[in-house]
């Protein structure tokens, strides 16, 4: 395994999210969602830790990572736009917004800025489909969003146009 170098400048934060719990078993979602939370993803060094932590293979860990979709094995920008493609927002379309954000940002779906500050994603459900269409940044969310709102929404966000 390769790690980022970069990342053990934050050896010692990572270990005081970490040793916020006990090394049972229990709480290694708990420890996962707290590094997810402070880094908006789980970095290599992260669940390395986290596995000596627990005592448990890194690739129970991984394991872990991988099944929800919660959690990201790779770094995303600060401001994280989730677009909603369930059918009512489909139905509404919610494609247009994807392409307006693409489009305003510079990037696809599953792609960052190379800023940092942004990341596009799309989502199956949000759960909120009499709202629609839904986009979620950071935990807010934005409800019946037009066609003319998706630039208002990035520029809350400190986002300027991308020139095409």
């Amino acid at each position: 395994m390769q790690i980022d170098l970069g990342e053990y400048e934050h050896t010692r934060e990572y270990k005081n999210l970490i040793e916020n719990y006990s090394s049972q078993p229990e709480y290694l979602l708990a420890m996962m969602q707290d590094v997810q939370k402070q880094y908006n993803y789980l970095p290599r060094l992260a669940i390395s830790m986290i596995a000596e932590y627990m005592s448990m293979p890194v690739s129970r860990v991984y394991a872990v990572a991988s099944f929800y979709k919660a959690f990201s094995l790779t770094p995303k920008g600060r401001y994280v736009f989730r677009v909603c493609d369930g059918t009512a927002c489909h139905i509404k379309n919610s494609e247009t917004l994807l392409d307006q954000l693409q489009q305003h940002l510079g990037i696809m779906a599953g792609e960052t800025t190379p800023d940092g500050l942004f990341s596009v994603e799309t989502v199956n459900c949000l759960g909120a489909c009499a709202l629609a269409p839904v986009m979620v940044v950071n935990g807010k969310v934005y409800a019946k969003v037009a066609t003319g709102d998706v630039k208002k929404i990035i520029k809350e966000y400190g986002g300027q146009e991308h020139d095409s």
